[in-house]
């Protein structure tokens, strides 16, 4: 059983537990700073496209795993942050300044109409985000000038100080600039946490009433949350469309909302960390089935003949977390290492579900 040492206050509130922890984090740094030199293209590729998924997975964390509220629209934060980078790219405006705008802007629009729709909660905002969705698809349609309408949008090739971060001539150069987005983003998400505002929004996911006697203003916490959210998955969806090269609003899709739900649920809501592992999940699937397709045909199985294979698969997954799992990957893990550092003291039951509901919440 591992014990930190605790010489000072300071380390009750440090980002990392111990020296150990931050050498991990930067042996992990490491290895994926150098995955150019490990990999080939084409498994370069997919885990830049698992960094762009963890990115707007984290997004999506700050909304549902740390403020409790749902949203099965994100793919228009998604759609936002896309269009937007790209027309201000082809309008002339550098990638430096057109990313940020890209998140701001989805960041806003997030925050402007969570205002209305904060006060409402469980299946009420789902189903209001979900027609936000459906608004932002027609407007992109609708602003055929500036998004292409129908036919789609093309990115242009990043140039940042004359170096070209190309997806398809610089991929290894485009994956270290998602790779250093995602590092700050998830520094500024872990340093979020602990501060008065993170705390608050922990505070309203717990227990609304009692964050209300604490004197949190709700309305306010839920609205700010919605905007980070919505500007962090701005971010993501403008590398996206980078990513992608050309797109239309066919890309963003309701399934997309959905695969993002999958990756912080599957992952481990509330924990940052799930972001990631739901991210891997969600892009190895598809990667996995295709190998199968390819193995099942060499032994007579033809599985490419079963509609909806990555559907159905992706459905039995989520199920099985439900039930057996609702801490997610992330969560089952931490249950992994405490039985080890435990052992041979771990008993069989430690884990066992409880209520979780606190008294104020039992005449709601």
């Amino acid at each position: 059983m591992r014990v930190t040492f605790k010489t000072s206050y300071d380390r009750d509130i440090d980002l990392h537990e111990s020296w150990r922890q931050r050498g991990w984090i930067a042996l992990l740094l490491a290895i994926m700073a150098a995955l150019p030199f490990l990999v080939g293209e084409y498994y370069l590729a997919e885990a830049t496209n698992t960094l762009i998924w963890a990115l707007a997975g984290m997004g999506l964390m700050v909304l549902v795993g740390h403020t409790g509220q749902v949203s099965l629209g994100h793919a228009a934060f998604l759609a936002i942050g896309a269009y937007t980078d790209a027309a201000l790219m082809n309008a002339g405006v550098p990638f430096l300044v057109s990313f940020p705008l890209a998140g701001l802007a989805a960041g806003l629009f997030g925050a402007l109409v969570a205002i209305p729709a904060v006060r409402m909660s469980g299946i009420y905002l789902a189903i209001a985000t979900l027609a936000l969705f459906v608004i932002v698809e027609e407007l992109v349609i609708i602003l055929e000038p500036v998004t292409g309408g129908i036919g789609g949008i093309q990115a242009p090739s990043i140039m940042i100080f004359g170096m070209e971060f190309d997806r398809y001539l610089a991929l290894d150069r485009f994956y270290w600039l998602c790779l250093a987005v995602v590092a700050l983003v998830t520094w500024g998400y872990a340093n979020l946490l602990r501060s008065p505002t993170g705390r608050s929004f922990l505070a309203v996911r717990d227990s609304e009433i009692s964050a209300r006697a604490l004197g949190v203003n709700v309305t306010r916490t839920r609205a700010l949350a919605f905007g980070l959210s919505s500007g962090v998955t701005g971010l993501a969806g403008a590398l996206m469309g980078h990513y992608i090269g050309f797109f239309n609003y066919e890309l963003f899709s309701i399934f997309i909302s959905i695969n993002l739900l999958l990756v912080v649920t599957i992952g481990g809501l509330g924990f940052i960390q799930g972001a990631f592992f739901g991210a891997i999940l969600i892009t190895a699937v598809p990667q996995i089935i295709s190998i199968l397709r390819d193995t099942g045909s060499n032994w007579g199985v033809d599985l490419g003949t079963i509609p909806g294979l990555d559907t159905a698969i992706f459905a039995v997954i989520l199920i099985g977390f439900i039930i057996y799992e609702p801490a997610g990957l992330y969560g089952r893990w931490l249950k992994i290492r405490a039985w080890f550092e435990l052992f041979p003291l771990a008993r069989r039951d430690m884990f066992r579900r409880q209520k979780t509901y606190l008294k104020t919440e039992r005449m709601r």
